[in-house]
């Protein structure tokens, strides 16, 4: 196959009255442009305060919130014992350590279960409420799973164990038999934000006001709840969904919590081991330093480490935490390099470009690591790609995918589970990343199906990539003072960091590492530094660059340098 894609060059279209109108607000032209290109209106630019976050209450609050805030009151205050099942990823991690830190603070008993990966598969499973029923509970919480939890909820109901599921996946034709649903996603549920990653704290903040309401908070502080925002953030960036403006907020604000005294002891032992300085943290750094270590336990063995750094007060115990968890990340990198490299004998397999999807496979891949070759594909070819590698039960494969703008990965699921019923054992989760489990010797069946459904949806249109940047931004305009604006606003998915373009004339370029280029570029007499991060070929004396900005310090000194994300000659 070849695995080369059509790319078009597109600049974010925006409206200039917008941009006026930001200006006007106090925003800089610059970044007034970017944030008109991104859908932010004059109105909600300088909403930024906690204050300004959707409320979790109301006609347009969180369906079922008041009746699980309840439940979960009548729990601390008969001193019954809440277990949350977690997740095993970064955000269903960060969802844990939000409860535990504020139940304790309520003066609840709490504990927590994590399923492994490995052997016990996604969500409240049966295996997951018999391995929790050992804690003996009184009651279950789950975060960031459940909503498709069936047949565990069922059991624990059996066992006299009642449920209470929160999370953000999409729901299925039917609901589960817990005694309270909190999510955004649910029939019925107007909360307008439906990519929130931290509906647990969302329920937290419910839970403190119900035991505010019932005078709990006499003999005990009444708990700071801005104190898990840094937790939040981590959730929300790590779980790549879209940063609308109430995941803005919270990102943002947990940002200035993080640079606080009061930073999560595990969060800054985390941002310790990845050598970086935890005052100069940035949104998209939780993402790509951050957020992989944490992942990591899940990955290459458990949760439950991840979990327990983020839930210590500790700080000997969250730099030991940390410290495996790095070196987790370590062994889950070489796992991927070589997972990514017996995928391309697989891509060169395939004849035509004209396949709209791929479904791969490899009995030796590691489970925990392909939605990473996943999402690595998917950006290569940039049709979507689903990788799978065994599953716990004998014949059984366990697949995770990637998708593109356009292509709705859960709902394309559905139509094949509705086209071939039974052919998927099980599966869920959202647009962009969804996962799934098939008999092996069905995954040609999968396959056609797969492809099918992708002949369908997609067009010409959506499988060419587009690569959007923000239009020119010429050197002169490149001091300190305007990169610093830009580069402080809270970026990430669906809120994408800006790109510019530029000619430049390519002054010096010198080999990093046999694999970088330093570059000194000038344009108008005027220079500024770039590096070119996987580029070692000599380039031409003049290009066309699309570039980020970022502000190197070096003793005390701030200068502009140019991050470069593609080339052409100019």
């Amino acid at each position: 196959m070849n695995t080369q894609v059509d790319q078009i060059f597109a600049q974010r279209a925006f409206d200039e009255t917008i941009v006026k109108e930001l200006e006007k607000s106090g925003k800089h032209p610059v970044l007034a442009r970017i944030l008109a290109a991104r859908g932010v209106l004059p109105d909600e630019v300088n909403k930024s305060t906690l204050n300004d976050l959707l409320p979790w209450n109301g006609p347009n609050g969180l369906k079922g919130i008041v009746e699980a805030a309840n439940l979960l009151a009548d729990a601390v205050q008969t001193g019954k014992k809440i277990v949350i099942v977690a997740d095993y990823d970064a955000d269903g991690a960060t969802a844990c350590a939000v409860g535990i830190r504020a139940l304790r603070a309520m003066g609840a008993i709490v504990d927590f279960a994590v399923p492994d990966r490995m052997t016990m598969g996604y969500g409240l499973s049966i295996d997951v409420v018999k391995f929790a029923a050992r804690m003996k509970p009184d009651l279950l919480l789950t975060v960031d799973n459940g909503i498709s939890s069936h047949d565990g909820v069922d059991y624990a109901n059996e066992l006299g164990i009642p449920v209470i599921v929160t999370d953000h996946h999409l729901a299925g034709e039917t609901l589960p038999a817990a005694v309270a649903i909190v999510n955004p996603n649910q029939p019925g549920c107007r909360f307008p934000s439906k990519n929130i990653a931290g509906v647990s704290f969302y329920l937290m903040l419910a839970l403190r006001h119900v035991l505010k309401e019932r005078e709990h908070f006499h003999t005990r502080p009444i708990p700071n709840m801005a104190n898990l925002l840094d937790l939040v953030a981590l959730g929300t960036v790590a779980d790549v969904v879209k940063l609308d403006h109430n995941n803005r907020i919270l990102v943002a604000n947990g940002l200035k919590h993080l640079v606080g005294n009061s930073c999560n002891k595990g969060i800054a032992a985390l941002i310790q081991v990845s050598e970086r300085d935890r005052l100069k943290i940035k949104s998209i750094d939780l993402g790509f330093l951050i957020g992989p270590r944490l992942n990591a336990a899940g990955r290459m063995a458990d949760m439950s480490a991840g979990i327990r750094c983020l839930a210590t007060d500790n700080s000997d115990e969250a730099m030991e935490l940390a410290t495996e968890l790095d070196q987790l990340n370590r062994e889950r990198r070489k796992v991927e390099a070589s997972m990514c490299e017996d995928v391309e004998p697989l891509l060169q397999n395939i004849k035509s470009i004209g396949q709209y999807t791929l479904a791969l496979y490899d009995p030796q891949w590691h489970t925990g690591v392909i939605g990473i070759l996943a999402s690595r594909v998917k950006d290569k070819v940039h049709r979507p790609v689903i990788t799978f590698a065994p599953g716990i039960a004998s014949g059984q494969i366990r697949g995770s995918g990637r998708s593109i703008v356009g292509f709705h990965l859960r709902d394309a699921l559905e139509r094949i589970n509705y086209l071939h019923p039974g052919l998927m054992q099980s599966f869920g989760g959202h647009a962009m990343a969804a996962g799934l489990t098939i008999e092996e010797a069905r995954l040609g069946e999968f396959r056609t199906a797969f492809e099918k459904v992708g002949q369908e949806w997609l067009t010409p249109d959506l499988l060419t990539n587009k690569f959007e940047h923000d239009g020119p931004l010429d050197v002169s305009s490149m001091n300190v003072a305007v990169i610093e604006t830009v580069t402080n606003e809270t970026w990430g998915q669906g809120f994408p960091t800006p790109v510019f373009e530029g000619e430049f004339k390519v002054a010096r370029q010198r080999i990093l590492k046999e694999k970088h280029s330093k570059l000194t570029l000038s344009q108008n007499g005027k220079q500024v530094d770039g590096i070119f991060f996987g580029f070692a070929d000599s380039l031409p004396e003049q290009i066309k660059a699309f570039f980020s900005v970022e502000i190197n310090e070096w003793m005390g000194a701030k200068t502009v340098q140019i991050s470069i994300k593609r080339v052409g000659q100019g």
